[in-house]
């Protein structure tokens, strides 16, 4: 009886997230297997190319999430409209978030190039630097065709076409893999570039991707007709502020995020290179983690909008109930990954013994990060279904900068810890922003007219 009664609440929910979440998954994975290729491939190149890349790729990162984030502002209000069959409201929207993503793209984008002329001011091993250049100059033009990519992406995934994302994110990884193994190694004729190989790869591959986006939105007949109100429609300053009232917390918060361990890979890299090389090892390990966590909250999301465009509260709260219990069995499933297999998975980055240790000392922390890497990604995503953002950004200002970044430096400096001090350091932040965000969305929920 108590499980009929379950299923009769919550089955509906189950299967559209689960329908919705699979595709965004295979997404996800594909973006995070972008990174793992050219970090494999370079780890086997040498232990001081995958120590570089170490360093750019979590600065890249950061700003991959900032800009990442700016986009999901889209998802609840094309999800909204999307609900209500507004298709020129929809095309509308689509316009000016492509306007307000590229010019927030460009501030980024500048901050990206002053970095750059300031990389020595990060005190990293000077032996690095000149592959660190390399790497980072090519890496940096790549993130030219994301600011259009993530628009075109969260809007398919608004529109519940979850598929269109996962196909063109799967060509593009392969493609970036074959040019890794062509330009890293210099097979088939091309000229062994190294780590500036893996970065270049990288390039071809997201102006590919683009490049597929807008032949498939312009093709398919669901999207043409938005696409083609999108063209008709004027850019109009009120909704670009809309958009970036709604998505500059959501980037800011993932953008926090990223900088607590872009401050922690900086702390490590003071210890030096072969705990730079450890430390992106076990970086890979947790994105896994993240990205199929964040698949099932953006999807989610999408649910919880769609719920709030028909003014439905009692699915919004089954939405979320549903969305938090996926994601929870996939934390559990992954913790396990990591403490049994941890260190066998540790060979497919790297054979240098020193870094395998160091990784594999610390795999018990990133199989109990998981608890909190997954409450964080649920019920943010759940406040960005219902659209309210600004709490995101509050908590992960005091989860991650007032508090996280601090506690980075005491553990592993101060009272000695080290590497595993800075890692457990990660944890606690992740672990407090999940107890906040939680708080916050049933506040929110208790203030809101259904």
């Amino acid at each position: 009886m108590i499980l009929n009664n379950y299923i009769s609440q919550y089955g509906s929910h189950y299967r559209v997230i689960l329908r919705l979440a699979g595709p965004i998954m295979v997404a996800q994975l594909g973006q995070v297997l972008t990174g793992y290729a050219d970090t494999i491939m370079a780890g086997h190149y040498s232990t001081s190319a995958l120590a570089a890349s170490s360093l750019v790729n979590n600065v890249v990162n950061l700003m991959i999430l900032l800009m990442m984030g700016f986009s999901y502002g889209i998802t609840p209000l094309v999800g909204a409209l999307h609900a209500r069959g507004d298709e020129r409201g929809v095309g509308a929207m689509l316009r000016n978030a492509l306007v307000t993503n590229v010019a927030y793209a460009a501030v980024l984008f500048a901050i990206w190039i002053t970095l750059y002329f300031n990389l020595d001011m990060l005190d990293m091993p000077s032996e690095l630097m000149p592959e660190v250049r390399d790497y980072y100059r090519i890496v940096m033009w790549s993130l030219v065709p994301l600011a259009f990519i993530n628009v075109m992406r969260q809007y398919a995934d608004a529109m519940t076409n979850t598929q269109l994302a996962m196909w063109i994110f799967t060509g593009g990884n392969l493609l970036n893999i074959v040019g890794n193994y062509m330009l890293i190694f210099g097979r088939w004729g091309a000229p062994e570039l190294g780590l500036y190989g893996a970065g270049l790869s990288t390039f071809i591959a997201r102006v590919a991707m683009l490049v597929a986006f807008v032949v498939c939105l312009w093709v398919m007949p669901r999207h043409r007709r938005c696409v083609g109100y999108a063209l008709q429609a004027s850019t109009k300053g009120k909704e670009m502020l809309r958009l970036a009232k709604l998505s500059l917390p959501i980037s800011l918060q993932m953008g926090m995020e990223t900088g607590l361990f872009s401050a922690a890979t900086v702390m490590v890299g003071w210890l030096g290179k072969n705990d730079l090389a450890a430390y992106q090892v076990l970086v890979m390990f947790s994105s896994i983690g993240f990205m199929i966590y964040y698949a099932v909250g953006a999807a989610t999301s999408v649910r919880i909008a769609h719920c709030c465009g028909a003014g439905d509260g009692k699915g919004v709260r089954a939405a979320s109930h549903v969305g938090y219990v996926v994601i929870l069995c996939c934390a559990a499933i992954a913790a396990s990954i990591f403490a049994g297999l941890g260190g066998h998975i540790t060979l497919l980055f790297t054979d240098d013994p020193m870094v395998r240790q160091i990784a594999m000392g610390a795999l018990w922390l990133v199989a109990v990060s998981q608890l909190g890497d997954s409450t964080q990604v649920s019920f943010a995503n759940d406040l960005r279904g219902i659209g309210h953002t600004t709490p995101v950004m509050r908590v992960a200002f005091l989860s991650y900068v007032v508090v996280g970044v601090p506690v980075l430096y005491l553990m592993g400096f101060t009272l000695g810890w080290g590497f595993n001090g800075i890692y457990a350091g990660t944890v606690v932040g992740l672990l407090m922003a999940g107890v906040l965000y939680r708080l916050a969305f049933y506040r929110a929920l208790r203030k809101m007219q259904f």
